[in-house]
Parts: structure tokens; sequence; C-alpha cells
């Protein structure tokens, strides 16, 4: 079994009503590969599809708002955010190496987590997804939906 991570947002949240992507990509240091990004999606079936996929699989999923951007400035701003966070987990990566292993901690953890989980919802069908992204693409173009 895998690992899902998303954002824990409140029912009135604004952001639950954008288009949501799945990243997925190794669970641990010891497979190297380039992350997969699906979506958009609506934030029901991108869980639903990635909950799927990591109950069988050892895939790490992160369902996330997308954001667009509508400026050089955002884009800037979000780039040197993602390069600040690098470089936090770089040095609390180096701060862990002091205390221990940080495989046997996140070991544990995975193994603590899956006890706790639900079963998985089932997958959208093609047809749900499609009327998803019919909604997804009106909302963006300012239609409704």
């Amino acid at each position: 079994m895998g690992a899902l991570v998303t954002l824990d947002l409140p029912e009135d949240s604004p952001m639950l009503g954008l288009p949501w992507i799945i990243t997925f990509g190794p669970l641990g240091d010891t497979e190297e590969w380039e992350p997969v990004v699906c979506g958009p999606y609506e934030r029901q079936h991108a869980l639903a599809l990635a909950e799927t996929v990591v109950a069988e699989e050892q895939l790490m999923a992160v369902v996330e708002p997308l954001l667009p951007a509508v400026s050089t400035e955002e884009i800037r701003s979000e780039i040197a955010a993602a390069q600040i966070a690098a470089e936090d987990e770089v040095a609390q990566v180096d701060d862990a190496d002091l205390y221990g292993d940080f495989e046997d901690t996140i070991d544990d953890e995975l193994e603590a987590a899956a006890e706790d989980q639900p079963e998985p919802l089932p997958p959208p069908t093609e047809a749900e997804l499609r009327a998803g992204f019919g909604r997804i693409a009106a909302r963006l173009t300012g239609g409704t939906s």
C-alpha cells in the first residue's frame, strides 16, 4: 500500500471548487523516476483515483489544487517558494541524520497509517471524469456548472 497526501480543508473552502491534480512518485529513496502528474480533475475524482492507485502500488500520491497563476510575478513567487522549501527540506534531512535513520521512522509511520486507512473510494468512470472535465472547463472559462 502506498501513501496519499492532500490538504485538509474546511467544507466551505473556495479551494474545493478548483481543479485538482495528482502527482504520483516513488514512495521511498530506493526508486528513482520522474513523478507523473495527472489532471486536472474535480477534487473527489482526484482523491478516488489516487486512493485506488496507491492501494495497489507502493507509490506516493499528492493530490493538490491547481492554482492558475495570472502573472509572471505570481509564477516567480511560486518558484521562489519552491526553492526555499527545497532548501528547508535538505536542512531537515541533514538534521534528521543526527537523530537516527529517517527510513526507519517513515516505515513505522506508514505502517501505522496503513492500519487506520478506510477502504479507498471506487474510481470514477470515464463518463464521470469527462463530465468533471466539462465542469472544470466551464469554471475556467467563466461559465457556470
